[in-house]
């Protein structure tokens, strides 16, 4: 796996990072930081899949050279 767009995957991370801790301090609930957590992980996927049926997306992760 090769990352293809670090901007992409760099937003997700920090995404991720940031409801981490919030759900850490308790400034959010758990489910919702779930769900969110869950939408992010699914735009990942999302964005791979249907590059690779060839659609016009940029995906997050490409296959290795």
């Amino acid at each position: 796996m090769k990352l293809v767009n670090p901007t992409k995957a760099t937003i997700a991370l920090v995404g991720m990072v940031c409801l981490t801790i919030l759900m850490a301090l308790n400034a959010i609930p758990s489910e919702a930081g779930v769900g969110l957590l869950g939408s992010i992980v699914g735009y990942a996927i999302g964005n791979g899949v249907q590059a690779r049926k060839g659609e016009a997306v940029t995906p997050i992760f490409g296959p290795k050279d």
